[in-house]
């Protein structure tokens, strides 16, 4: 973040190629200034010992404690037959809980001497389970003295905070702290990103005092300070980035679109059975405000599962339609896009049938086009693209290909953006003359902070009321290992739901068939495995429904669907289910997003403890979209104290998809939420939190916007300019270009 030649030191010439090499490897640290940016986790105070008792599983701790006993055992090994293998076992303390330490063969002769009862050090390792009891294998570690012996030591932890730094194996935390302890003289010389009136107008630390005092605190007072500042370079420096991609956006040119008095959007709003709702037409109307501009609409539409986002998007089409234009709404699997087309064309009724016999007089032809289409239908598709006799447009990414051309492209939609690469939004928006306006949807309620980061060149729109008519759905958490009859009781439900007259899913973490590995794939729940429950692989939806079919659901109508399955099998399989024929539906999570089936009540959800907080949220959400109330039940073998079932518990104690998203943040690491916008940008979070930091990013943003707008090329902070080369590096910067 610095313009300085120091900070741009390669480590190598400063601390040699050896150590230098695995910070590369490693840590992604390449020069002084990259090192100076990695900041402790967490500090220890002397007389203070770690909570042995929280110590995550499988992750490299640096623990701080005090050895309790420390005992040599002797063994017979393959290595060693005669008895003469040798394991050292030490158990540490911290008050708080025990680990035990364990150390084989030769490398047992130092510890046994030096790990003596009361001995105080940093042990580092990765915490494994052996026995039913936590362990560090083979842990390096660091005596912590007090006498003149261990004087270099004590000395090199300096001050009564210990700073413990992300680590890996290869290099213990007192090894960085070493390390950052060498090239600490040079954060000095670090150029301050922030306008220096910003940063007194906060009363913020200058950068080089910041970087002394988060690796070299005396007090916590230090600490505070230090993060607070380089909260506000993380949140600023991101917030301009953004700020600039919007300015540069308000430069380019668009068509207007405005729809016509009297035109197809007025005769479809007169065919509705309903009234929009408040939300509806709040967010309508901020999106042709957005249309009639000459410059192109950038916004992100957020809606709550079942809120109406399609028939907005909708609206917005049919409004590019009347201007004269065509309109694409891009979706992310095909039985997807087929869901989009065959709704739109009921909602829209004569309305879509331009060019044909009983066409209405404003009709426009809604055409769909994926990649598994026959060449006859493909070559017909492409033809009314072309000619303009295709108003709107509906495929995969399909549309994407050089292929396929546009008479005059004026509306991008694209849906649930997550799933949606940046390059194919970018290789859609070059088919237009000029570039097309954007919408973007999305059904994941994604926190307000996270849109203003992960999204920032968009502006937002929020649709959180339900239309009038949606029904209420129950939420249960089935324990089946700790309760076994509350599944079969489940399975009941599902049967009087069925003789009721209603239908239901069931889904399954898992395909099931011989090319399906449980690692990958793109139906796999995106939920880390936890305990017990996982040593079997997850539940796979053609075992569970031969199972059900024989088992408990015997006489019902069951039918499967996968993402592996033949396009014209999935959509017969849909139309199937739509119609009323099918009872039950086993299926993967391609069933998450905008299935329409308003006559299925029931939901059970498999291994539901494998699916993401939001992923649950989606696929509850493909119930209760009728007039009978929805009942969603979340099947899991996780004991009742883990985070997983903590995770299902919130599911289903809440409706409300907004705190389940700031739930989910919560629970799981930024970099993760973050890291859906495929741009290490977005992930160069270190001490920024972005939910807990909600104030510090909604003012970083104003900020940034008036920054911009005073002077976009930031000709006068040049210490702000290398700030952003340094977040945006090529890659990065690509990537905001293609946003």
């Amino acid at each position: 973040m610095d313009l300085v030649p120091a900070l741009q030191e390669p480590l190598k010439k400063v601390l040699g190629p050896a150590t230098a090499k695995v910070m590369a490897e490693h840590l992604g640290l390449h020069t002084v200034g990259d090192l100076l940016h990695h900041y402790p986790r967490r500090y220890e105070e002397r007389g203070q010992l770690t909570h042995l008792a929280d110590l995550p599983m499988e992750e490299h701790v640096t623990v701080v404690a005090q050895v309790a006993d420390a005992r040599l055992h002797t063994f017979a090994s393959s290595k060693a037959p005669r008895g003469k293998g040798q394991r050292l076992e030490v158990t540490i303390t911290d008050g708080s809980g025990r680990l035990q330490l364990v150390f084989f063969g030769n490398g047992v002769h130092k510890p046994h001497k030096e790990l003596l009862p009361g001995t105080r050090a940093m042990f580092a390792g990765k915490v494994s389970v052996f026995n039913r009891r936590l362990q560090l294998a083979h842990p390096a570690y660091e005596l912590l003295r007090g006498d003149t012996e261990g004087e270099e030591t004590v000395e090199s932890w300096a001050g009564a905070l210990i700073p413990l730094y992300p680590a890996t194996a290869k290099l213990e935390s007192w090894k960085l702290a070493k390390a950052i302890q060498t090239v600490l003289p040079s954060a000095q010389e670090a150029v301050d990103p922030l306008p220096g009136s910003l940063r007194e107008g906060r009363g913020l630390v200058s950068l080089p005092e910041a970087l002394l005092k988060i690796h070299r605190p005396h007090t916590k007072a230090d600490i505070e300070d230090a993060r607070a500042r380089l909260k506000w370079d993380e949140a600023f420096v991101l917030q301009v980035a953004l700020a600039r991609r919007r300015h540069a956006e308000t430069q380019l040119p668009a068509v207007p679109r405005k729809p016509g008095a009297d035109g197809l959007l007025t005769a479809f709003d007169d065919r509705l059975p309903f009234t929009l709702t408040d939300g509806q037409q709040k967010v309508s109307r901020e999106i042709f405000d957005d249309l009639a501009t000459d410059h192109p609409m950038h916004r992100l539409l957020q809606g709550e599962v079942g809120s109406g986002k399609t028939l907005v998007a909708l609206r917005a089409m049919l409004a590019v339609v009347d201007s004269g234009g065509q309109a694409v709404m891009l979706a992310p699997t095909e039985v997807l896009a087929q869901q989009h087309h065959r709704s739109v064309v009921e909602m829209m009724g004569e309305l879509a049938e331009g060019g044909m016999l009983g066409g209405a007089e404003h009709a426009t032809k809604v055409v769909l086009l994926t990649g598994s289409m026959g060449a006859a239908a493909r070559r017909h598709a492409l033809l009314d693209l072309a000619t303009g006799e295709a108003g709107i447009v509906i495929g995969t990414h399909a549309l994407i290909e050089d292929k396929v051309q546009f008479h005059d492209l004026g509306l991008v939609v694209v849906d649930e953006q997550h799933r949606f690469g940046v390059e194919q939004r970018d290789a859609l928006r070059g088919k237009g003359k000029q570039p097309p306006h954007l919408l973007v949807m999305t059904a994941t309620p994604i926190p307000r902070t996270v849109a203003m980061t992960v999204f920032g060149d968009l502006e937002t729109s929020v649709l959180d009321q339900l239309p009038a008519g949606r029904s209420p759905i129950a939420s249960h958490v089935v324990p089946a290992a700790d309760k076994p009859h509350f599944l079969a009781r489940a399975w009941e439900r599902v049967r009087e739901e069925v003789s009721n007259g209603h239908q239901a899913y069931v889904v399954c973490p898992r395909i099931g068939d011989e090319d399906d590995d449980p690692g990958k794939g793109a139906e796999q729940s995106k939920q880390p495995p936890e305990g017990d429950a996982d040593k079997r692989p997850p539940l796979a939806v053609l075992d569970v429904a031969e199972q059900l079919a024989e088992g408990p659901l015997q006489g019902l109508k069951v039918e499967v669907l996968h993402g592996r399955m033949q396009p014209d099998d999935k959509d017969a399989v849909m139309r199937r289910f739509a119609a009323g024929e099918t009872d039950v539906l086993v299926a993967t999570t391609v069933i998450e997003v905008g299935v329409n089936v308003p006559n299925a009540t029931a939901m059970v959800i498999m291994d539901a403890d494998r699916f993401g907080v939001s992923q649950l949220h989606q696929l509850r959400g493909r119930v209760g979209r009728g007039s009978a109330p929805g009942l969603c039940l979340l099947v899991s073998e996780m004991p009742e104290a883990s985070a997983a079932r903590q995770r299902l518990n919130a599911v289903a104690s809440t409706r409300d998809g907004f705190e389940l998203s700031r739930i989910d943040l919560e629970q799981r690491r930024e970099g993760d939420v973050l890291g859906q916008a495929q741009s290490g940008a977005r992930t160069s979070l270190r001490v920024l939190a972005v939910i807990e930091d909600e104030e510090i990013i909604a003012e970083a943003r104003q900020e940034a916007a008036a920054v911009v707008a005073a002077d976009p090329e930031l000709t006068g902070l040049p210490g702000l300019r290398t700030a952003l080369e340094t977040l945006l590096d090529e890659e990065r910067e690509q990537y905001l270009e293609k946003g």
